[in-house]
């Protein structure tokens, strides 16, 4: 049975780019326009305030994690009111060694390590509505030896940096993620995986992607009746169920057309299609494309 949540960070092949000290002391308020980008950060000492757009305030503490899987507007600043710097970081350049706010010089009030990374998927548009907008993570010891490593790397020229550096954030994805608590998630993966019912069918539809799966069916390894699987999964997931089974079926197929080593047919029966015509008819009224087209261009 396949893990859908690894499965969703596989196909949005995350890769990373860069990270940095940051820390701050005294009056200090730095405001970051919206990135859009996939984005963390650890807080190695101190604390702070954090306030994303369209989330509620957070005070950062040390030993807390933060991932903004698409990275909206947001301020960070000390505890002392003043007005906040701007900074619009697709402009921005890349700074060496640590990045201070606030007063110069002496012990910051709070250091943290930060960082962003992108998605090579053209599938990102789709899978990310799937993952919270914001994950706060606090006390996870694992997550900060990653963070340690990241920087480390990140600091490094040691042969294999880049490939090392993807397989450290996709652990930092995966580790983030399955620490969120999913009872309190927005409506996404997490909080489908989190429910006891609905994560057995999540996991049949990612398990089994080939199979002709009805709604019915579906419920039945829910252990609901028909009605209330639907509304229960549409409710917790932000999709219908077969929505969901559609956007999956596609993402996997755009996978296996990229790579190009299987045709078109094969590809249909792989992702639960009897035949190449009707996938085609689907796929394009999905992507926009048709998928020899789509194999093509990629």
């Amino acid at each position: 049975m396949g893990d859908p949540l690894s499965e969703v960070i596989a196909l949005l092949q995350p890769r990373a780019v860069f990270s940095k000290g940051i820390s701050g002391a005294g009056r200090w308020a730095i405001r970051y326009s919206d990135f859009g980008q996939p984005s963390f950060c650890a807080v190695l000492e101190g604390r702070c305030r954090l306030a994303v757009d369209g989330q509620p305030p957070l005070t950062l503490e040390a030993g807390d994690f933060l991932l903004l899987p698409a990275t909206p507007g947001f301020t960070m600043s000390g505890f002392e009111p003043v007005k906040p710097v701007y900074i619009d970081p697709k402009v921005m350049s890349s700074p060496r060694g640590e990045v201070r706010h606030g007063t110069r010089g002496g012990r910051p009030d709070v250091r943290l390590l930060g960082g962003y990374f992108v998605f090579d998927s053209p599938d990102a548009d789709l899978m990310v509505p799937l993952l919270p907008a914001l994950v706060h993570v606090r006390g996870v010891e694992r997550l900060s030896v990653l963070v340690r490593l990241v920087g480390e790397e990140t600091s490094g020229q040691r042969a294999g940096r880049d490939l090392v550096l993807t397989r450290l954030t996709e652990l930092l994805l995966i580790e983030a993620l399955r620490s969120t608590s999913g009872d309190n998630a927005p409506p996404g993966l997490l909080r489908g995986l989190a429910d006891a019912r609905l994560a057995p069918a999540i996991r049949q539809m990612h398990g089994h992607v080939a199979r002709s799966w009805t709604v019915e069916q579906l419920a039945k390894s829910a252990a609901l009746s028909r009605s209330a699987f639907f509304e229960r999964f549409t409710r917790t997931v932000g999709l219908p169920p077969m929505e969901y089974l559609l956007a999956w079926r596609m993402a996997v197929a755009k996978g296996l057309l990229r790579r190009r080593e299987l045709g078109i047919a094969e590809v249909a029966e792989r992702v639960g299609y009897s035949s190449a015509s009707t996938f085609s008819t689907a796929f394009s009224r999905h992507v926009g494309q048709a998928p020899g087209r789509y194999a093509r261009a990629s």
